[in-house]
């Protein structure tokens, strides 16, 4: 008997719109970026630093899925340029903690555009955007036994 291969052709993946979506998506938003002078990671951790007054490193690559080998590049370019300052916690000198700076929280200003420039590139009605987010996010907490 022959296999069925069905499940193996392109078309037939999750992962593969997934990435490709993805792919382009960041790709549009690097044309915004550059006016900010960040990558798409730079910006989505100024995306944390601008929710929260301080967050310690360990907690923001939790938040943003990045282990601490990709955070700490990024984080040492966005204090160079002088967008955030890392600083160690006074009780406990393990305990690295980072904030926007007031160079950082100025580009929130700029940044706050982009977000609506590119709702209209993808496409989506509000509800489909908001129900496409949630099952996104539904994925991804379960890939990570999350929920």
């Amino acid at each position: 008997m022959e296999k069925n291969y069905d499940a193996l052709k392109l078309e037939n993946q999750i992962s593969f719109p997934l990435y490709a979506c993805a792919k382009e998506v960041v790709k549009i938003y690097r044309d915004y970026l550059e006016t900010l002078n960040l990558t798409y990671t730079q910006y989505i951790t100024m995306l944390v630093l601008w929710e929260v007054e301080k967050i310690n490193v360990k907690e923001l690559g939790e938040r943003l899925y990045l282990d601490s080998g990709t955070l700490t590049p990024v984080l040492k370019s966005l204090e160079a340029k002088g967008f955030v300052k890392r600083y160690r916690n006074d009780k406990d000198e393990r305990v690295l903690f980072v904030e926007a700076t007031e160079a950082g929280q100025v580009l929130r200003e700029v940044a706050a555009e982009f977000p609506h420039s590119l709702d209209r590139c993808v496409n989506l009605e509000d509800g489909e955007a908001q129900s496409f987010q949630e099952t996104l996010q539904k994925i991804l907490r379960h890939i990570k036994g999350e929920g």
